[in-house]
C-alpha cells in the first residue's frame, strides 16, 4: 500500500515534515524513516522497498521525509531540499550544527508520530544517504529513546570532537549498518572510515561494508541492507 500526504501531528504542528509512506502489510508492527541526500526527496528510495522486503514477508512501515527547501552555500546559495547547509567539503570545516540540531528535532517528532501510530521507538529504524545518514549518525548519540538500529549510507559522523561530551546511554548498544562506496567522489571512502573508527572508539557496535561503486547504492548494498533490517527488526 503506497500513500503521499503531507504529514501533520496531532497538535497541528506545521514543523511535521512531509513524507512518502510504503506499508508492507496493514497494521505495520515496525518503521523504517529513510532519509534523502543533498537535493533529492523522500522519493529517492522509495522503488528499493520491494527489493528489501516483500509484502508476505513483514509489516513495515517505510517513511520518507521531504528535507526542508534551504539555500546551501556550497550550491552558490541555491535552493534545495538540504537537512543542513553545507559551506565546503574541506576536511575541518565548520559544521551547520543548528541545521543538525533541526534536523534531528523534526525527525524525532517522526519518530514520537510512530509511537503515536503504536510502534515504540525500539521498532524504528533510522536511515540515511549522504546527508540523511550524516544526521542519521548525529541522533545516534543524542536521540533520547533506544532505537531497533541505525543504517548510515555513503555518509560520515557530524559533531564528531563533541560526540563524547553530548551523547546519551539510550543508543550506545544500538545496531549500526554503514556502507560506502569505494570510489566515492563526493564523500571520500576514508571519510566514511573515520567516522567508523570514531564510533567504535565511543564503544558503539559498527558493522562496515564496502563496494566498488561512486556515490550510490548497488544491488550488493540492498542484500545487505535487507539482512540488517531483518535481524534488527524480528
Amino acid at each position: 500500500m503506497l500513500c503521499f500526504a503531507p504529514a501533520t501531528s496531532a497538535s497541528g504542528d506545521a514543523r511535521l515534515l512531509e513524507t512518502i509512506e510504503v506499508e508492507t502489510q496493514p497494521k505495520p508492527n515496525a518503521a523504517i524513516i529513510w532519509l534523502h541526500g543533498l537535493g533529492a526527496d523522500g522519493h529517492d528510495f522509495e522503488p528499493v522497498v520491494p527489493d528489501i522486503v516483500l509484502p508476505s514477508e513483514r509489516a513495515w512501515r517505510f517513511v520518507f521525509p521531504n528535507a526542508p527547501v534551504r539555500p546551501v552555500t556550497l550550491n552558490n546559495g541555491m535552493r534545495m531540499r538540504a537537512w543542513y547547509d553545507i559551506k565546503t567539503l574541506e576536511r575541518g570545516a565548520a559544521e551547520d550544527l543548528a541545521g543538525f540540531r533541526d534536523s534531528a528535532a523534526q525527525i524525532g517528532a517522526l519518530i514520537a508520530r510512530e509511537a503515536g501510530r503504536g510502534i515504540p521507538a525500539h521498532r524504528v529504524v533510522l536511515a540515511g544517504f549522504s546527508q540523511g545518514g550524516a544526521v542519521s549518525l548525529y541522533m545516534l548519540g543524542r536521540h533520547p529513546e533506544a532505537l531497533a538500529g541505525i543504517m548510515a549510507l555513503s555518509c560520515y559522523l557530524p559533531a564528531a570532537g563533541s560526540l563524547a561530551a553530548e551523547k546519551v546511554a539510550a543508543n550506545q548498544k544500538t545496531p549500526v549498518f554503514m556502507a560506502h562506496g569505494q570510489f566515492d567522489p563526493v564523500i571520500a571512502v576514508s571519510a566514511g572510515q573515520q567516522s567508523r573508527d570514531a564510533l567504535k572508539a565511543q564503544g558503539y557496535s559498527v558493522d562496515w561494508r564496502e563496494y566498488p561503486m561512486a556515490h550510490s547504492v548497488c544491488p550488493e548494498e540492498i542484500s545487505d541492507i535487507r539482512k540488517f533490517l531483518f535481524k534488527v527488526l524480528p
